[in-house]
């Protein structure tokens, strides 16, 4: 058994895919079985399950995965404790992001960071809230970026606070309200270009248009969609209104295409925040970029 088998089955779990795998890592997907295929003959333990395109952990390879992730950034500790003289920090962070983060925040904390330490890589994986919450606690990346504080297990630290808003066709009855607060009641009947159930902007407007007593489940939903600019150019062509987050209108090139506005009555800010497990070891770039960040944003 060495690191690199141990590297390229834990990137085979933590993404489900063989394919991913080599991604993260940089190498051949034939490289990443070759890998496996040596790990599972030397350790008489099948560890991996293929079905289809996804590959997915047996019982035994379950058990092997959190010793493998701590196996792993314990060496790259080690490593740098080793050649701290050198003050060299590399290899490939793992990123976990919500929409949001992964869209308008973290490109620019990676740029910033490569200008300091030019030898990092990062593979960034985009999902909604709840999806990012899961893969960390699943160890399938060591940092993450999310709009809420949500699961106990996992550390918060706010980065940035943010602001909801209205989006609407450039249209004529859209445009005769332009430069002062919307109410609800004036936009709650429009389809919606909505985001997918696990997105903690739609979460926190429904709750706050509930408290105001409409009801959330009678919304018209257009359309349904995960992603941000799709939604902003399905309602800059006319095919509904969303709530987004302020930083998504304010770095977009086609705003002209759309309205945007305050929400009479609700005020909703948006915390951004730096996420990591409790229970899992930082190797040190992972650690470098957290205190980068926090340094960079607070």
């Amino acid at each position: 058994m060495d690191f690199k088998q141990i590297e390229a089955f834990v990137n085979v779990v933590k993404y489900e895919s063989f394919s991913k795998a080599a991604d993260a890592s940089f190498l051949t997907q034939p490289t990443i079985s070759s890998h496996i295929g040596t790990l599972e003959k030397e350790l008489g333990q099948r560890l991996i399950n293929r079905n289809g395109k996804k590959a997915f952990p047996t019982k035994q390879g379950r058990i092997l995965y959190k010793y493998a992730v701590n196996m792993l950034n314990t060496r790259e500790k080690a490593i740098f404790s080793l050649e701290s003289c050198k003050h060299e920090i590399d290899g490939v962070l793992e990123i976990q992001a919500s929409s949001i983060p992964a869209g308008y925040i973290v490109p620019g904390l990676m740029a910033k960071f490569r200008e300091e330490y030019p030898r990092v890589q990062f593979y960034m994986e985009q999902s909604d809230s709840r999806k990012v919450e899961d893969n960390l606690l699943e160890q399938k990346g060591e940092i993450g970026f999310l709009g809420y504080r949500g699961n106990t297990a996992l550390n918060y630290e706010k980065i940035m606070t943010d602001t909801m808003v209205l989006i609407t066709p450039n249209n004529d009855k859209f445009r005769s309200l332009t430069g002062k607060p919307i109410s609800p009641e004036y936009f709650i009947s429009e389809p919606f270009v909505w985001r997918e159930q696990g997105s903690a902007t739609r979460k926190e407007f429904e709750a706050a248009i509930h408290s105001m007593g409409y009801d959330p489940k009678k919304l018209n939903i257009a359309v349904r969609v995960n992603s941000l600019e799709v939604i902003k150019q399905a309602v800059g062509k006319g095919l509904g209104v969303s709530v987004v987050s302020r930083i998504a209108v304010e770095s977009s090139l086609s705003c002209e295409r759309f309205l945007s506005f305050s929400i009479e009555g609700i005020e909703i800010d948006r915390e951004f925040y730096l996420v990591w497990n409790k229970t899992t070891a930082l190797s040190p770039t992972a650690e470098t970029f957290k205190n980068f960040v926090l340094k960079s944003t607070l």
